[in-house]
């Protein structure tokens, strides 16, 4: 086997899972964290998110001697980064903890390594990791960066998973292997194929970094429409989820459906990357992203509107993770309307997530109460369906016929 040890940096939702599946492969992976308590966490065979049998994964590679997570990067054959990639004021993208990486990893590398950027990132974000271990290991020849022939491997390998089927589509999904050279492509394709049954399809480093983009950015335009449908609807006195439901009978119509917004570190993110790169020419994907910036904003006029009606009003809001059934808060609708009615004072604010077992730092010290359904259900005059968790589904309407609902998933009206 061609690679006995594998080095991810990064164990997050997306780091943590890659590494425990090529771990139960068979091959060593060492998994780098800057989170002392993630790494304590995994090195007891347990897990710090909450993604559907990760635990056991984890628990199995751990046993087996094949996972350990350490702080302290160390030499290995590949590394794979999957570090965040926020954006900064006005949304420019921040590389700052791709950069890190680079700097954390660039002592133990070895000739001959390869090095994977799977962080979804804006174009060029790989040609600039090259040049920051180039700068770090004069001694090695990075492609793109040296002028000399290359003796290190470096590609850009977005993941494109769906949390809550992370495990699964880690294999199953096909997977863009962008290498900066054709050689890069080659030995990434190979570290891929050990552990992925979809199909590794070649292309260059910059044609992959604008794929996953184009993929969140084809989403959060679509998504921007189904919301825009939602305010008109409001406005014409017409139920969306009824509408969308005929629409959609058409062959060729697939409208999406509407929510409070979009979260999660992709389609809430990516669509800037693309902007920032092409301010003048993305202008459908930036009115895209506009439109879905403001639902949150629509929102929590509904909700006052709703709390208005009360002498005393309890709005207890459902849901805080930015989708269903996980404890996923990063650039969460949910979690920032709730933020935002909190400070503006409008009642006592109650807090249900099934997925959670603390009040978000983002909640603390605004009087806000983290609760179980049931609480809710008993105390609240106002329920703001934020998230559609599963515990809400099933809700039946004697459990809301004495209140008023704001219900952003339509969970209620389909």
């Amino acid at each position: 086997m061609a690679f006995k040890k594998v080095s991810v940096v990064g164990l997050g939702y997306i780091g943590l899972p890659t590494a425990a599946v090529i771990a139960s492969r068979g091959i060593e992976v060492i998994g780098i964290d800057v989170s002392q308590k993630a790494v304590e966490t995994i090195n007891q065979g347990k897990v710090h998110i909450v993604e559907p049998d990760l635990d056991m994964v984890v628990q199995a590679a751990v046993t087996m001697g094949k996972l350990r997570a350490s702080m302290t990067p160390e030499p290995a054959d590949a590394f794979m980064i999957a570090v965040p990639t926020p954006f900064k004021e006005g949304h420019q993208p921040d590389l700052s903890y791709i950069e890190a990486a680079a700097k954390a990893i660039a002592p133990v590398l070895e000739k001959g390594n390869l090095v994977i950027l799977e962080s979804t990132s804006p174009v060029g974000a790989t040609e600039k990791l090259a040049a920051w271990l180039q700068e770090q290991r004069p001694d090695l020849h990075f492609p793109g960066a040296s002028t000399a022939e290359p003796n290190m491997y470096v590609a850009h390998c977005p993941e494109r998973v769906l949390p809550g089927r992370v495990l699964e589509e880690l294999v199953s999904n096909d997977r863009i292997i962008g290498g900066m050279t054709n050689k890069c492509c080659e030995k990434a394709t190979e570290l891929y194929k050990t552990f992925v049954r979809g199909e590794c399809i070649s292309t260059n480093a910059r044609t992959a970094e604008m794929a996953k983009l184009t993929e969140n950015s084809f989403r959060d335009v679509n998504i921007a429409f189904a919301n825009e449908l939602s305010i008109i609807c409001d406005k014409l006195k017409i139920n969306v989820w009824e509408l969308i439901a005929l629409a959609n009978r058409h062959p060729r119509v697939n409208i999406l459906s509407p929510g409070p917004g979009v979260g999660g570190h992709c389609i809430a993110v990516d669509p800037w990357f693309i902007v920032d790169s092409a301010p003048q020419e993305a202008r459908i994907i930036r009115t895209a992203r506009e439109i879905n910036d403001h639902k949150p904003e629509y929102v929590i006029d509904k909700v006052k509107a709703a709390a208005d009606q009360f002498k005393r009003p309890v709005v207890a809001c459902l849901g805080l993770a930015f989708k269903a059934d996980i404890d996923d808060l990063r650039e969460s609708p949910a979690l920032d309307i709730t933020c935002e009615l909190a400070k503006a004072n409008i009642g006592q604010i109650l807090a249900v997530e099934p997925n959670i077992h603390e009040l978000p730092a983002k909640l603390q010290g605004q009087g806000v109460e983290l609760v179980n359904l049931q609480q809710a259900l008993e105390i609240a005059n106002v329920l703001v369906v934020l998230v559609d968790h599963k515990p809400f589904k099933v809700l039946h309407s004697s459990d809301i016929n004495t209140k008023v609902v704001v219900d952003t998933r339509g969970i209620f009206s389909r």
